[in-house]
Order: structure tokens, then sequence, then C-alpha cells
């Protein structure tokens, strides 16, 4: 994953409520899913087997996450149980099917929860974070981020 994705991936995490941090979990998920399955089909073995392995930590995540207290959660723990176990026997046969599978289940629950997103306006996990305005400024084709440091404690209070 580039550079510039992590930093995009990091500012939507900062602005993220229960249920879009679930969603950017997919697209992480995703993310990694397709770098394998691009280094696996071009013969990149090592590499491949390092975006699985972020993939699984993403899996990982997820499981922990699961209120297993709801026929909904048990559900997603079995799905995200059988995802694991398909990523675990794709990078030991460097089965590109497998991972393909993962992914196309991932897309389906991420566009599930896109529509959840819709539903929920709840405020932001993280308080006191930087904000971020970004618009097309001084120039026809240039994107200008500005960053405001209200001040030099910032991120989750506790």
């Amino acid at each position: 994953m580039t550079q510039e994705r992590k930093q995009e991936f990091t500012l939507k995490i900062t602005q993220a409520n229960k249920t879009q941090m679930i969603t950017i979990l997919y697209e992480i998920t995703i993310d990694y899913l397709e770098e394998a399955m691009d280094e696996i089909s071009i013969g990149k073995k090592e590499e491949g087997l390092n975006s699985l392995m972020k993939a699984q930590n993403c899996l990982d995540e997820l499981i922990r996450s699961v209120n297993l207290h709801t026929d909904l959660g048990k559900t997603l723990h079995k799905l995200y149980i059988f995802s694991k176990k398909e990523l675990i026997a794709s990078g030991a046969s460097f089965s590109l099917h497998r991972i393909w599978r993962v992914k196309q289940n991932f897309r389906a629950l991420h566009e599930a929860y896109l529509e959840l997103e819709k539903k929920d306006d709840s405020e932001p996990m993280m308080g006191n974070t930087q904000k971020v305005y970004a618009g097309l400024t001084y120039g026809k084709n240039s994107l200008n981020e500005d960053v405001t440091a209200v001040s030099m404690n910032r991120g989750l209070m506790a």
C-alpha cells in the first residue's frame, strides 16, 4: 500500500464513527487482498504473503470487534473465521481464486456498511483531532490542503 493511501486512511479514521470504522477496515482489507493477488500473479510470492498477512491482521481486528450477543454478530463472526481460514489456505497454496472469493465477500459487506453509514449520524470516535480543509484553491487543477493545529494534545481522549 502506498504511503499516500495510508495517509488517506489515517485521515478517514480520525473523522470516523463506529460504522465508518468498520467500512474503512473493509476497504483496507480489500486493498491488501488486491495487492496480494497482483503480487502473487506476477511471481512475487513473498510480497504477496506479506500483503495476505496484513489482510489477516485486519480480519483479526474485525473478529475482535464483533458483538457475539446478536444473531448478526454471530453470522459475521462465522464469515470472518471462514475468510481467515481461506486466506491461510491461499497463503499455503498461492490460490488466487480463494483470495478473490474472500475479496468478493468483503466487497458485498463494504456495500452493506456504506448503506448503514447513511443511517448512522453518531459522532466521530476520535475527538480533539486536527481539522483538515481541502479544496480547489489558487489554481484550476491544484488541490491544497490546510491542517489547523488547534492544540498539540490531540487524538482519542480516554
